[in-house]
C-alpha cells in the first residue's frame, strides 16, 4: 500500500492554529502523511503575532533536501516564506527535486492583520516561486497585492485578476473569497481554458485562524492522493467549509480561534 506524502514549507504558529501546524493537521485529517520544512518561527496566538524568527536559508534547504532524499513527496504546499533568501532557497530546491505538484499560498498577512512577508520579498515571490506553482491560492487582498492593483469587487474583476496572475507563470489560480461580502463565500479557480466558481454559505464565526493555510493544504492533500486539480479544489472547499462551520465547537484563545480540522472525527 502506497502512502501519499505531502510536504509543507511554511512558518510555525506557536498557538497551533495556522502555519505548519494547520498544514499537518489538514494532511492528517485527509489521509495524507505530512512532512515539513520550517521557514520561520513565530511567537503567535489567536490575538496576533508578537515575534518572527526567520530560519537561515541554508537550513531551509537542508530540511527540504532531507525530506526529498528519503520520502516520495507527491505534493508540496508553500506557505509563509518570510524573506527573500528563503524564496531563493526554496526555488532552487524545487528546481532540483522537481515535485509533481506545487501549491503556493502567497501568505502576506495573518488573520490578525500582522504582516508575515517582508515587502521587498513580494517581488521575489512573484518572479521565482509563482512560475513553479501548479496553483496559487491568494485571497482577495493577496491577489490585489501581487498585481499591485485595488481589491477586486466583482466576479468579472476577480476573473480578470486571475487571468493576469496566470500570465506571471503559474498554471492555475484559486482566488479565495473569504474576505468578500454577501451570504456566500465564493472561490474562483482560474485556469488557462476555464473558470470554476465554488460557492458555500458564509459562516458567521470569528474562529477563522488558519483558514487560508488549511485550504491550500487540503488542495495539496488531494493532489497528493492523485486527484485532478478541479476535484482537489472542490473537495478542499467542502472540507474547509465544514471545518469553519464546526469551529465554534472549540473554545480556544481570546481572539480569532482555530477552525476544527478534525470535525469528521469529534
Amino acid at each position: 500500500m502506497t502512502t501519499p506524502v505531502a510536504l509543507t514549507i511554511a512558518g510555525s504558529d506557536s498557538s497551533g492554529g495556522a502555519g505548519i501546524q494547520a498544514d499537518l493537521k489538514t494532511f492528517a485529517a485527509l489521509g495524507v502523511y505530512g512532512a515539513s520544512a520550517i521557514t520561520a518561527l513565530t511567537a503567535q496566538n489567536t490575538k496576533g503575532v508578537t515575534g518572527i524568527h526567520a530560519v537561515p536559508a541554508a537550513f531551509v534547504t537542508a530540511q527540504i533536501d532531507a525530506v526529498f532524499s528519503d520520502l516520495d513527496v507527491a505534493a508540496v504546499k508553500i506557505g509563509m516564506v518570510a524573506q527573500a533568501a528563503s524564496i531563493d532557497a526554496i526555488a532552487a530546491a524545487l528546481a532540483r527535486w522537481k515535485p509533481r505538484h506545487v501549491v503556493l499560498d502567497p501568505v502576506m498577512v495573518a488573520t490578525s492583520g500582522d504582516r508575515l512577508l517582508a515587502a521587498e520579498a513580494v517581488t521575489a515571490l512573484r518572479a521565482k516561486l509563482m512560475p513553479l506553482a501548479s496553483v496559487i491560492t491568494p485571497n482577495l487582498p493577496e491577489a490585489a497585492a501581487l498585481l499591485e492593483e485595488p481589491i477586486a469587487r466583482s466576479e468579472a474583476e476577480i476573473e480578470s485578476q486571475g487571468r493576469r496572475l496566470l500570465s506571471l507563470g503559474c498554471r492555475a489560480v484559486l482566488i479565495k473569497g473569504g474576505h468578500g461580502e454577501g451570504a456566500e463565500s465564493t472561490d474562483y479557480l482560474v485556469a488557462s481554458d476555464t473558470t470554476l466558481a465554488l460557492a458555500a454559505p458564509r459562516v458567521a464565526t470569528r474562529n477563522t485562524h488558519g483558514t487560508g493555510c488549511s485550504l491550500s493544504s487540503a488542495v495539496a492533500a488531494g493532489l497528493a492522493k492523485g486527484e485532478d486539480l478541479a476535484t482537489a479544489v472542490r473537495n478542499a472547499k467542502g472540507w474547509i467549509s465544514a471545518a469553519i462551520g464546526s469551529a465554534d465547537r472549540f473554545s480556544v484563545g481570546h481572539g480569532h480561534g482555530p477552525i476544527h480540522h478534525f470535525h469528521k472525527f469529534y
